[in-house]
Parts: C-alpha cells; structure tokens; sequence
C-alpha cells in the first residue's frame, strides 16, 4: 500500500525526552508510519533509551554516521560521544541493524529515506546550496539522473527544509538536538504538503512552518 502520510524525525543525538514526546504526538495523528533519518547517538540524553523507544514505536531509521562511529569506536572523543562502556546490548545490536537507505512507495512515487544524500552519510545538502555546490554534490545528482525516486528525505545538517533540486524534492526534517531548534515533521503525499512542528519552553509541540511539496 502506498503510503500517504508520515512523521519525520530528524538526527535525535541520544534526546530521549524530546523523542519520546515527539512519538507521543505523532501517535495522536493519522500516520501510516514514522521515518527516522538516524544519528540515534551522541549527545546530552540516553542513547539506549532512545534505540528502546524507536523500537517500540516500530520506526523505520536509517543509519546515520554518529552511529556508524560508535560502532566503529571511532570518534569517540567528540562532545556528548556516548561512552561505549555505556552501550547496552538492545542499542549495540540496534545500531548494527540499520541499514543506509530505505524505499517506499507513497501517492507521489517512490520515496528514499536517507541520512546524507542517498548512500553517504556525510553528504551535506542545505537550503542555500546552489551552483557549484550542488555540481558538484555526486550524491545528489547521481539520485536525480537515476529518476527513481521523487522525493528524498535526508537529515545531517539539522536544518529543516522542502526544497526542489532538479525533479528531486528533498525533505529534511531537523533535529530533536535541543541546542540546535529541535522539531520534526509530517508529510502528506496526498496532499502534498509538509507540516513541520517545533517545541516550546515547556516542551510541548507546537505547529511551525508549512510547506508544499513542488510538483
């Protein structure tokens, strides 16, 4: 079945809080299901939480390169790296689980989930890329040449953004990091529109900014 309306959570960085309240609100709605662009490690909250959480919630995530490092035990010495004595054996095997890309059959075509640009999790794509930049963004042009897909959600920058790029609309929903304006998102491919939602100083949800999907 095709899917036709979806919450978006961008890079978590280990806020167990926030995503646990975003999981709260996006249950309220009528969603087929919650798409999640990765980096569920790394930062002030509890990492296992959060891959309990996702889990429970049944979310599709991809891998984001945080969590690739943590695997590797790479880049360990970063600000807010999870320790890896601190793993548990749910997150480890988690983390080992998820793959680079998704693909889904939406009302507007085919939909990759990413975390980067299709397969490169260290790709960055922001609102403001233009000219050269996108040139030269292999990733992204090999996506749009390719034609398979219609819309790429993609996270890494934690900025949010609906933007057209060639016949390629790119969705990034942001971040749940607090210090970096967390929000997440809700796609209608019905409706073509995309609802971004942020938090106020309480922590609740509240509606942001409102997009159309570019035909």
């Amino acid at each position: 079945m095709a899917l036709q309306r979806v919450g978006i959570i961008g890079d978590i960085h280990a806020e167990d809080e926030l995503l646990e309240a975003t999981l709260a609100f996006l249950h309220t709605l009528e969603i087929d299901t919650i798409l999640c662009t990765g980096d569920v490690v790394d930062g002030p909250g509890d990492a296992n939480r959060c891959a309990q959480l996702l889990i429970d919630a049944g979310v599709y995530c991809v891998r984001g390169n945080h969590d690739r490092w943590l695997v590797s035990g790479s880049m360990r010495e970063l600000p807010e790296a999870t320790d890896p004595s601190t793993v548990s054996t749910v997150l480890r095997d988690y983390l080992h689980s998820l793959p680079l890309t998704y693909a889904f059959d939406t009302a507007i075509g085919t939909v990759l989930l990413c975390h980067g640009v299709g397969v490169n999790d260290m790709r960055r794509l922001t609102p403001h890329d233009y000219g050269y930049a996108l040139t030269v963004n292999d990733e992204l042009q090999d996506l749009i040449a390719d034609g398979r897909y219609a819309v790429m959600i993609g996270g890494h920058t934690h900025r949010s953004m609906v933007k057209r790029f060639g016949g390629l609309t790119v969705i990034n929903p942001g971040t749940l990091l607090r210090r970096h304006e967390p929000g997440f998102a809700v796609a209608n491919f019905g409706e073509r529109t995309v609802q971004f939602y942020t938090f106020d100083t309480s922590g609740s949800v509240q509606p942001d900014k409102r997009f159309s999907m570019p035909a």
